[in-house]
């Protein structure tokens, strides 16, 4: 049997039992206090890959405010391997609630403005840095490569054992988890991807490059992209306020940028009639509640109303 990493949570809402559905959602925010959510997963095989290539640092690349990053160096940290990351942004962010924990677990932060960033997944930018950093094992943007697929995959491997469902729904922003749970899966279940920023038909292509699939071999999954809610990591304040009403309800934190936008289409889907009646829903909570600490920070969000995440020691 699989070891099951999170619980598969039951929710009862109103919503839901007009409707004549059930829903679960699978509480991959709870893994970890700090790893939470789909960045454990998707680093599990690339840091055993550095390990087994015998490097000593793990290089990888993110906004200010990157989930990935902040995971990334506390599970350097914890596995005695060095990290770097390549950050878009000035400076002056480094103080900032990502980052200073991301400094803490001893990441060493090299930013770089935005025409170097978009360089991230040339082979020759790549290359370049392999040389600067020969002890380095790379992981691109989100930590989205071949590598997070089975770790993705083992997702639907414990639901599997938690529960029958129709239907499983996620947040996508750069392809990986979404893939992985599609090649897992294997056209048993249908896979909706919430995709939380402005594309067109980009994350698609991405999703299919990471499956190395061109012959619609996997035909039970598709991105949604009318949900972003005004592109990446923007919202209004009532959507911040449904999911904060919601969270209330259930007793389950969200974050208005990854799952919050994912909770947010699943209500607008529900009421459209989206669902067939007696459907089986899971919501894969990808975690990312350290984000909160950036927004507070920034004044985006009600300090009354969400929890405020620990700010790093000085």
């Amino acid at each position: 049997m699989n070891k099951i990493l999170s619980q598969l949570q039951p929710v009862n809402h109103q919503l839901f039992y007009k409707h004549n559905i059930s829903v679960m959602i699978k509480r991959d925010d709870l893994i970890h206090p700090v790893i939470s959510g789909n960045k454990w997963r998707k680093l599990k095989y690339n840091l055993l890959q550095a390990k087994a290539e015998n490097k000593n640092t793990i290089l990888s690349f993110g906004g200010a405010f990157s989930n990935h990053i902040h995971a990334l160096a506390y599970a350097c940290n914890v596995q005695d391997l060095n990290s770097i990351g390549i950050i878009r942004g000035e400076p002056e962010y480094a103080n900032n609630f990502t980052l200073r924990w991301s400094k803490h677990w001893g990441m060493d932060l090299n930013f770089v403005d935005r025409k170097t960033y978009k360089q991230r997944d040339n082979p020759d930018y790549i290359d370049q840095l392999s040389i600067q950093y020969p002890n380095a094992y790379i992981v691109p943007e989100g930590g989205s490569n071949e590598l997070a697929l089975p770790g993705m995959g083992e997702v639907i491997t414990e639901i599997n054992e938690q529960a029958d469902f129709d239907y499983l729904l996620t947040p996508v922003g750069s392809g990986g988890t979404l893939a992985g749970l599609v090649k897992a899966d294997n056209n048993k279940h249908k896979l909706l991807g919430i995709s939380v920023l402005k594309q067109q038909g980009y994350l698609d292509d991405e999703v299919n490059k990471l499956l190395e699939s061109d012959d619609n071999r996997f035909k039970n999954w598709q991105i949604l992209n009318d949900f972003h809610r005004g592109g990446y990591a923007k919202y209004k304040k009532e959507d911040a306020k449904r999911i904060y009403q919601f969270s209330q309800q259930t007793g389950i934190p969200f974050e208005p940028v990854y799952s919050g936008k994912m909770l947010l289409a699943f209500l607008d889907l529900l009421e459209q009639g989206y669902f067939p009646e007696k459907s089986k829903i899971v919501l894969l909570h990808t975690g990312g509640l350290q984000g909160l600490g950036g927004m507070h920070e920034r004044g985006l969000l009600n300090d009354h109303d969400w929890p405020i995440p620990q700010r790093a020691p000085v």
